[in-house]
């Protein structure tokens, strides 16, 4: 079978991937000239860049489009004749599935959701959001295409809902909370709260948190609508946020009949997902660290302890709203603030806004990982809570893991 990849951002350079490593014939196309994709030599592989050739997706058998197309006038059509990958391979929407969307708190409950119903002996799918760090929606077809499960978890970004919920046939899904990210996309707070209500409509079962004043608002869009709250059992993972987790992941599988014994026994030895907010204890100091690319997120943690060191990476130059992280930085007020770069070298502009926005402590600029690891350490020895997070989640997981060796050695 021959599939036309139509955009290739990062869910569509994610599907161009899964496809070939299936063995299906790709043609993918963007309108930027300048998109940089692995897999050109691979001999099941055409490519045109600056231009969709319509005649070879026509031709194709079967279509995968980027969310960001999503409505366009060509997809349409493609929908109408029937040609997306998921009306032609459909076994996932035969299984029980979960969607799991939100600004913060996904990937943690997801993975949290995961562990529980393996422990049941449950045959799990979990996937969805390549920017989650997954293999995207498109793996998540081509998996359940090829093997059985019993349910499907999907992770689904704010951005990405309307091509979500064509793709899946969502029987639940989990909200945990509407904050202050991707508002390029969504412009504001309240049409973003409107996508998830939309996202909400005739689905059988929306699990919503009951702490969060916009979902509140959601209430009734879905057949049946639950709240959960704070996970107030045995949890050693970090902060309130992951209570809110727990507490979402703990009402799904209680709804799917699950003893409460058994969710209990899972969220109790449960770890921290990869990149995700962890502590790490050295030279007595706190090295608090994880993903923390809004300011929602990064409130969140700086309530759970006086910081006394920041260490931000920065955004890209484009992605404005990212910089209201460092309004919090600001009204966090540590002793010191340390700038490196996350996904683009933005270092001068946030020191910048950082001075804007009144914070009159000192400030660095690093640039290289090594200096980053060192500094921390210098840190430990002088302070008790020390903050590293922001934007680049490549770095942090690296940084996570140099500082954990360091830590288990000492």
């Amino acid at each position: 079978m021959k599939v036309a990849v139509l955009g290739l951002g990062m869910e569509g350079q994610n599907a161009v991937k899964a496809l070939l490593d299936y063995g299906y014939q790709v043609y993918a196309s963007d309108l930027n000239e300048n998109i940089i994709l692995n897999r050109l030599e691979d001999v099941n592989l055409e490519l045109d860049l600056g231009f969709h050739d319509y005649k070879k997706i026509d031709s194709s058998d079967a279509v995968v489009v980027s969310p960001v197309l999503y409505g366009n006038k060509i997809v349409k059509k493609i929908i109408s004749d029937g040609k997306m990958l998921s009306d032609i391979l459909t076994a996932h929407k035969s299984v029980l599935t979960i969607g799991v969307t939100g600004t913060n708190g996904k990937t943690t409950t997801c993975f949290m959701l995961q562990a529980i119903l393996e422990k049941t002996g449950l045959n799990v799918l979990l996937g969805g959001n390549a920017g989650g760090g997954f293999g995207g929606y498109t793996n998540v077809v081509l998996d359940a295409s090829k093997k059985e499960y019993d349910i499907i978890i999907v992770e689904v970004c704010d951005m990405t809902l309307d091509i979500a919920s064509y793709i899946f046939d969502f029987d639940m899904v989990l909200v945990t909370n509407i904050g202050s990210d991707h508002m390029d996309y969504h412009l504001n707070l309240e049409n973003y709260r409107k996508s998830v209500c939309k996202f909400l409509n005739n689905k059988k079962q929306a699990f919503l948190n009951v702490n969060d004043i916009l979902l509140k608002k959601c209430s009734g869009h879905a057949k049946k609508t639950f709240f959960f709250d704070f996970y107030t059992g045995k949890l050693e993972l970090f902060g309130n946020f992951n209570r809110e987790n727990a507490g979402g992941a703990f009402k799904v599988a209680e709804a799917l009949k699950i003893s409460p014994k058994i969710i209990e026994e899972v969220l109790s030895s449960f770890t921290i997902v990869e990149g995700r907010t962890t502590t790490i204890r050295y030279n007595g100091a706190n090295i608090i660290i994880g993903k923390t690319d809004n300011s929602n997120a990064a409130a969140a943690v700086f309530k759970e302890a006086p910081m006394d060191v920041i260490m931000i990476g920065t955004p890209r130059k484009n992605e404005t709203h990212r910089y209201n992280i460092l309004k919090e930085v600001s009204n966090t007020n540590p002793s010191l603030v340390i700038l490196f770069p996350g996904l683009d070298d933005t270092t001068n502009t946030a020191l910048k806004i950082l001075r804007d926005k009144g914070y009159n402590g000192k400030i660095c600029i690093i640039k290289e990982e090594d200096d980053i690891v060192d500094i921390t350490v210098k840190c430990t020895t002088k302070y008790k809570n020390i903050f590293i997070g922001g934007n680049g989640q490549k770095k942090i997981i690296s940084l996570e893991k140099r500082l954990s060796k360091l830590s288990n050695k000492s």
